[in-house]
């Protein structure tokens, strides 16, 4: 029987010879801004800075921060996303809600009904916010022909396998299709440092 440290070996080189892995995103904690918000924190008419492109498509990093408060405590200098959304969303980590004082749904961005509020504070303004405070699934962005490739559809669940030293399986990574994704696996900053994932790292697809 091979041992086990061989098998996998195998299966790694599997993997890698018909390119099944994916590259991992970490995302710190950041705001995405509709319009109207934007000019209540930064000024009438005022418009985003592009800081620097992100990796999908049309996403950017500005050069504004924002202070988010909750009850118990602050966060400043939380980086604002571009461009403008149809509505208001903030995603911190489980740490940092706790940190805050507030419960934050673990949800997919942009489902924010139901879910906590929380305040921004900018220079020119407040805004109040009633909902829209979440911590992000863990997601996949892929291509149509990526979704082929790994025998997935937009929606699924999949587990992500990562190889390492603290390496291990996370379960519930939600797989999101459309044309214009480039392929990415998206992990918050603490799941990331928990199996010692870098922006280097890759991830595998695992449907068991």
């Amino acid at each position: 029987m091979y041992k086990l440290e061989q098998l996998l070996e195998e299966i790694l080189q599997i993997v890698e010879e018909k390119n099944l892995t994916i590259p991992v995103g970490i995302s710190n904690r950041h705001i995405h801004l509709k319009q109207e918000d934007i000019e209540v924190l930064f000024g009438k008419g005022y418009e985003l800075n592009k800081l620097k492109d992100l990796s999908q498509k049309g996403q950017y990093a500005s050069k504004e921060t924002l202070t988010i408060c909750g009850p118990k405590s602050i966060i400043e200098k939380v980086r604002v996303l571009g461009p403008a959304r149809k509505e208001t969303q903030v995603e911190v980590t489980a740490g940092d809600a706790m940190k805050l004082g507030v419960k934050a749904q673990i949800r997919m961005s942009g489902d924010i009904n139901g879910t906590s509020g929380i305040t921004l504070v900018g220079p020119k303004g407040t805004v109040i916010l009633n909902q829209g405070l979440i911590v992000s699934q863990r997601h996949i962005h892929m291509n149509e022909e990526d979704a082929k490739r790994f025998d997935v559809k937009n929606g699924e669940m999949v587990s992500i396998i990562v190889e390492g030293a603290r390496g291990g399986k996370y379960d519930n990574t939600c797989v999101r299709v459309d044309s214009s994704f480039t392929l990415e696996c998206h992990l918050d900053t603490e799941e990331a440092n928990s199996m010692g994932l870098n922006p280097n790292s890759k991830v595998s697809i695992s449907k068991n």
